[in-house]
């Protein structure tokens, strides 16, 4: 039989860490599948560092980062050259993840060459199109573009029904950047010789922060910055490791407010494996990052969200994370409880991580390979699909 053509997508730094399992699995299979790896490189450096670190080489790279771009610019970019990449490589199926710019932009060039799409992370919804943005439309759009949707969660396929969904079409899997952080947790890793080689974890109770997204620009960054100044301040025994994002528009209020602050530690970003290093010393998190509202729970640390709402709702539900906003007052509430009281932090580390198990990409490549078999639908038996209570 001939093997199947997977053109596997990858822009960002989240998209290539929750796709190199999937990767690396369609790898394995290569009696069945024959992979091409197709990088926009939507962000050039901080992709790089994921695929050199899975020991993944894309075959094509669109190279598409340009400075200061806007969401149209890119948006035309992307469309424009992955269409000629899918005329060039003529795949049976394309694969993108989660909601970035990228995974739009190819999902609708691959309709435009009526080439079908697997969507991984499907069906996460905020139910605001503004938060985030413009993630929360990418997801949508995407999802109309796709044939096979790869849920991770059992709450992200009920939505995906409720939208119109086939049930047929909907695979359960995890998520697999539960798989990335398995992965990688199993090497050896110092912090010597890395931005965070004086953080002093054995002596204070760390308190890992990012925040960086564009709808917390301006007075609602600088509310977070205020917390933090007073959390640190409050809690002798604390520190606060925050790397900032390069963007000026973070970069500058964060200096400002948050320079020079005893026992608050300014980074630059730091790579991927130091990050999830980072977040497996840390006492609490606090982030408006998606990924890390996922891999908190997997490694048993409470998860302070700040955005005023989450389309990752499933750790919120079983009191794994608290949704606390970008409020002055609440940060400093909700965290000074964490600090203070011990069972209510022990509350949130128990329990089963509702995201994933890390086979997540098992899962998918073996719902592929039924597909490229002709079934068509469901691809997996329910009990082969991921379930947090198992």
């Amino acid at each position: 039989m001939k093997r199947k053509r997977i053109a596997v997508v990858i822009g960002t730094r989240p998209e290539a860490i929750k796709m190199a399992p999937v990767i690396l699995s369609l790898k394995r299979h290569s009696d069945v599948f024959e992979t091409i790896v197709i990088a926009t490189a939507q962000h050039r450096d901080m992709l790089d560092q994921v695929v050199e670190l899975f020991g993944i080489v894309p075959d094509i790279d669109l190279s598409v980062m340009r400075h200061n771009q806007s969401l149209t610019d890119l948006t035309c970019l992307i469309l424009k050259k992955m269409c000629k990449a899918i005329d060039d490589v003529k795949p049976d199926l394309l694969l993108v993840q989660g909601d970035t710019t990228t995974v739009v932009a190819a999902s609708l060039a691959a309709f435009y060459k009526k080439i079908p799409v697997g969507h991984i992370e499907a069906g996460l919804r905020s139910h605001d199109k503004y938060e985030p943005f413009p993630e929360e439309i990418n997801r949508q759009l995407t999802s109309v573009l796709t044939d096979i949707h790869f849920a991770p969660t059992g709450m992200a396929k009920t939505k995906l029904i409720n939208e119109g969904i086939a049930q047929k079409k909907i695979v359960v899997t995890g998520n697999t950047v539960v798989d990335a952080l398995f992965m990688q947790l199993k090497k050896q890793y110092r912090f010597d010789n890395t931005p965070l080689e004086n953080i002093p974890f054995d002596s204070h109770r760390i308190l890992f922060v990012t925040s960086h997204r564009r709808e917390s620009w301006g007075a609602d960054l600088e509310n977070t910055c205020l917390a933090l100044k007073a959390l640190v301040e409050s809690f002798p025994d604390l520190a606060i490791v925050y790397p900032v994002h390069m963007n000026p528009n973070v970069r500058k209020p964060v200096m400002r407010l948050l320079d020079h602050t005893d026992r608050v530690y300014l980074t630059d970003p730091v790579d991927y494996l130091t990050c999830i290093n980072l977040m497996k010393r840390s006492h609490i998190i606090l982030t408006d990052s998606g990924g890390i509202q996922e891999e908190a729970p997997a490694l048993k640390i409470p998860v302070l969200v700040l955005r005023k709402l989450t389309e990752r709702p499933e750790a919120f539900q079983t009191g794994m994370a608290k949704v606390v906003g970008t409020d002055r007052n609440r940060i400093f509430r909700e965290t000074s409880r964490l600090l203070n009281d011990a069972s209510a932090y022990q509350a949130m580390v128990n329990g089963n991580n509702p995201y994933g198990d890390g086979y997540a990409a098992d899962r998918i490549v073996k719902a592929i390979c039924r597909w490229s078999q002709g079934v068509c639908g469901p691809f997996l038996d329910p009990s082969e699909e991921f379930n947090p209570n198992k």
